[in-house]
């Protein structure tokens, strides 16, 4: 990537200051109850609160953020910087008598319920050295209770990467300490990393700035925490599958009553009650933000509908046996009136955003134009709760018309458009030139329309990545857009962007696929990722056929190579195979994820029957997945 020798950062321009001024007026900050529910039950810090691994790499560090102590600078909008101190208060916390969280140690929160010879333990963060850490600080304090039950709320990384920090698997295999799930959780869990996991992993390093420094100019939080942790990502298998609404498990003596919720905020999601404590946990459909109906950096469009649906059914279910709501996000909120306007605004929230959305649409509005147009109500509005630190009303709203419509507008002229830099190119030709661009954009960028200069300029850096120039004023914009944005991952990402083209490219700094999801997937699942690495063109004329038989499970599968598609069936029919593999199923993901060569086989114990180039030229035509793509230039 082409480097620019300006650097900033800049300081805050008067739109973005006035911008501040306007909220600073507008919204409730006088309102200090999140403060007060953030540092209530508080029983100890982690000091330092510094993570590191077995090698001394730092994996989390929440003193990092030790600048958010004050009031909020001109660079970073105020009501994401209250967010952002909100989110930063760690340590052990009292939720009632028996429950218990350790929060500010990484993205996610972990909870922790005391039962007649333990512990059982909910959404384990996501690393080894973060769970590790706040288990034992919550052992520090509450003594050393063994470990002997382990919930998973849903099937996202962040609630189930540190399982292995707290829970040894050997005590899962005897029997001894069930791992609970909802349906399908397994299937979910692994596949999200897996399919599109190397470009979602890239466009995440954008979405929580991972390449920013950590202060009032750069990275200040995500909205639902801090940042990620960057240890070692691991999952413990479920061994009790949550599959019916009303489902009640008790383990160590702990009573829980499950209510499925599919398809929401994770494709395998559930809540539930502990109704000897009166506390009902929502998992991730109910946090202290407006959540992603579509993420930034990429995931399946979620169901808006289906979500405040759920959160109806919770409160019919569970409100009248609830005292105190937590979640595997932020702080709880307590008493039971409070309690049931918060669920009854968080369902709100998201119907709201479906309803109108589909009303406006039917309308004959585009989603960029309903985005634009639609307006919240004053209730939600001035609710922090509710406020778009992590999702947007402006990208969900695109999220619920793509769910719906697609892509295509319904538009003819953008049935067809052009790429980015063939669009940049003749874009630029017709204004007169890159250098006359870069002027009229100045002007622009002097009003304050950093939108407009940021898509006017991004069409001279795609036809001419090298035009210093361009690539200044489009850093400074995103600068700008970065330091007025509400959300979190917003300014991650316009900051990121920035950073990118002042300094070049920083790839995909962390990444979930861990060693723990490979181990779970399927043959099939296994297949479909090669199938999803063949190089089209370059296998259009290869013809194949190989019989994998994985000793280890019994099963053999026919995989098929024509037209530059790989097939596989698990019936591979009458017809002999070019090759049969015989060999156990961790080698065979040896094979395919590069750990071991061709000439590993014969030490690896697999047998071959048949033409043996035709596994080479199988593999000849994978192609590698690119952690570092461009995303703001081409």
């Amino acid at each position: 990537m082409t480097q620019t020798p300006e650097a900033g950062p800049r300081p805050a321009s008067a739109t973005i200051v006035a911008q501040h001024a306007h909220l600073l007026e507008t919204l409730p900050f006088a309102d200090r109850q999140d403060f007060e529910d953030a540092h209530r039950g508080f029983i100890a810090a982690l000091e330092p609160a510094v993570v590191r691994d077995a090698d001394g790499r730092v994996v989390w560090d929440n003193d990092s953020y030790a600048f958010l102590a004050g009031d909020a600078p001109e660079t970073v909008n105020p009501s994401l910087w209250r967010q952002s101190q909100l989110n930063a208060i760690q340590g052990l916390f009292e939720v009632v008598p028996g429950l218990y969280q350790v929060r500010g140690l990484d993205l996610s929160v972990m909870s922790f319920v005391e039962g007649e010879r333990g512990v059982v333990v909910i959404d384990p963060l996501i690393s080894v050295e973060t769970a590790a850490a706040g288990l034992g600080l919550y052992r520090a304090h509450r003594g050393e209770r063994p470990v002997t039950g382990l919930v998973y709320t849903h099937s996202h990384a962040d609630h189930f990467g540190g399982a292995r920090g707290v829970l040894e698997q050997e005590r899962v295999d005897s029997g001894e300490v069930p791992v609970i799930a909802p349906a399908g959780f397994t299937e979910h869990a692994v596949a999200e990393n897996v399919f599109a996991g190397t470009a979602m992993s890239r466009r995440a390093g954008y979405m929580y700035g991972a390449a920013l420094d950590r202060g009032p100019l750069g990275q200040v939080g995500a909205g639902l925490g801090q940042t990620t942790s960057v240890g070692s990502v691991t999952l413990i298998p479920p061994t009790v599958h949550v599959t019916t609404t009303g489902q009640e498990v008790v383990v160590d003596g702990v009573r829980m009553v499950f209510q499925l919720a599919p398809g929401s905020e994770a494709p395998a999601e559930m809540h539930f009650l502990l109704p000897d404590l009166r506390a009902l946990c929502m998992a991730e459909n109910a946090t202290h933000v407006l959540h992603n109906i579509l993420t930034i950096r990429g995931a399946l469009v979620r169901d808006p509908h289906a979500w405040a649906r759920y959160l109806t059914d919770a409160i019919e279910l569970f409100g009248e046996q609830t005292d105190v709501v937590f979640a595997s996000h932020h702080w709880p909120t307590w008493g039971h009136e409070r309690a049931i306007r918060f669920l009854v605004e968080q369902r709100d929230l998201y119907a709201y955003l479906h309803d109108q959305t589909l009303r406006m649409m039917n309308q004959g509005m585009t989603g960029i134009e309903i985005a634009e147009a639609i307006t919240m109500p004053p209730a939600l509005e001035n609710a922090w709760h509710a406020r778009g630190y992590y999702g947007s009303v402006s990208h969900n709203v695109k999220a619920i018309y793509q769910r719906y419509m697609g892509w295509y507008d319904g538009n003819p002229v953008n049935l067809w458009k052009h790429p980015p830099a063939e669009a940049g190119r003749r874009y630029v030709d017709f204004m007169g030139g890159a250098d006359a661009v870069v002027a009229k954009a100045s002007d622009s960028f002097a009003a304050g329309d950093f939108r407009w200069v940021a898509e006017v300029v991004s069409h001279v850096v795609f036809a001419e990545p090298g035009h210093e120039a361009a690539r200044t004023l489009l850093a400074d914009t995103f600068e700008q857009l970065g330091y007025g944005a509400e959300n979190g991952t917003w300014r991650c990402a316009y900051l990121s962007a920035a950073h990118e083209l002042r300094h070049g490219g920083f790839g995909t700094p962390a990444t979930t696929a861990a060693p723990d999801l490979y181990a779970q997937l399927t043959p099939e699942q296994w297949l479909d990722a090669m199938a999803i690495r063949v190089d089209g063109p370059r296998a259009w004329h290869e013809r194949l056929t190989i019989d994998v038989a994985l000793t280890d499970l019994g099963q053999t599968h026919r995989i098929s190579l024509s037209n530059g598609v790989l097939s596989h069936t698990s019936s591979p029919g009458p017809l002999p195979a070019d090759l049969t593999l015989r060999l156990a199923m961790p080698v065979l993901a040896g094979l395919l994820t590069g750990a071991l060569g061709l000439g590993d086989l014969a030490s690896a114990g697999v047998e071959v029957d048949g033409d043996a180039s035709a596994l080479s030229r199988l593999l000849a035509v994978l192609d590698e997945p690119d952690p570092d793509f461009a995303i703001v230039t081409p």
